[in-house]
């Protein structure tokens, strides 16, 4: 199950990210991601309530709501990124962060991590250098926004694990609130109430109820077995973010970033197996 939860997690994610890329380049990214957490927030919330299941602990709540404030941040900047730059080198950049710095948590709480995951440093060292290198004079735009990502989806991670057990319906709506929370106010401290179109809000709202899928997916794969093993498989989403750019937005790659990009693809898993 926790095979089937993660590769649930990683469609959502990886198709939701899309669209957040596509539709923040008609607004603003924090506007945008406040609609988009208040569309997933509906749509789990309310399923939550139906359910009758157990609220979560203090603690865990807590925990919960520090994740879904410290991903919310993630996802804004990320939208950004991906309306800046290219979504088939972004995407991976952030995602590759994202399993390697709670990789690197876990070296110092439960012990330095096997062969395959130091080997998966390296691969997404040299990834990354091939795809953040300077071709004909110029970086590819976006890449430190995608590093930021990276930074808050790896603060998600890890305060979900610290949250331990509980309703993955509830953690899934305090991760929305959280969410809510932190871009609405950034929303009110910016003053953008009107920087988005009416297709953005539509975008938003769809694409937050598909995300919110995912992280309910990923918390049931986190639960129903090892986070590592959670973690590999939903991990992959950058692969269908990178599928559906191609397909649909027509993206091409240098030849060495496109080398960049598989390795940096291949290098999420055999950090998050370590």
């Amino acid at each position: 199950m926790t095979a089937v939860y993660g590769s649930g997690a990683a469609m959502a994610w990886g198709m939701s990210d899309f669209l957040g890329g596509y539709f923040t380049r008609q607004a603003n990214a924090f506007l945008f991601t406040a609609v988009f957490n208040l569309g997933g927030l509906i749509l789990v919330g309310t399923t939550a309530a139906a359910s009758h299941g157990v609220l979560p602990g203090e603690h865990s709540a807590l925990w919960v709501l520090a994740g879904g404030m410290a991903g919310s941040a993630g996802v804004a900047v990320f939208f950004r990124a991906l309306s800046t730059g290219r979504m088939g080198l972004i995407a991976p950049v952030a995602a590759v962060l994202g399993a390697a710095i709670p990789a690197v948590f876990s070296m110092f709480t439960e012990g330095l991590p096997g062969k395959v995951a130091l080997i998966g440093f390296l691969l997404a060292a040299a990834g990354l250098w091939l795809i953040t290198r300077t071709e004909g004079g110029h970086s590819p735009e976006g890449i430190g926004l995608a590093v930021a990502a990276g930074i808050g989806f790896a603060g998600f991670y890890i305060c979900v694990r610290q949250a331990g057990e509980g309703s993955a319906l509830w953690f899934a709506t305090l991760t929305r609130t959280g969410g809510l929370i932190v871009t609405g106010l950034i929303v009110m401290v910016q003053g953008t109430f009107r920087d988005i179109t009416a297709s953005g809000i539509r975008g938003a709202v769809i694409g937050g109820g598909i995300d919110s899928m995912g992280t309910l997916l990923f918390v049931l794969a986190s639960q129903s077995g090892r986070l590592d093993n959670a973690v590999v498989i939903s991990s992959l989403y950058p692969a269908v973010t990178v599928v559906l750019a191609r397909i649909i937005l027509r993206e091409h790659f240098s030849r060495w970033r496109f080398v960049g990009l598989l390795a940096a693809l291949a290098a999420v898993p055999m950090i998050a197996a370590g």
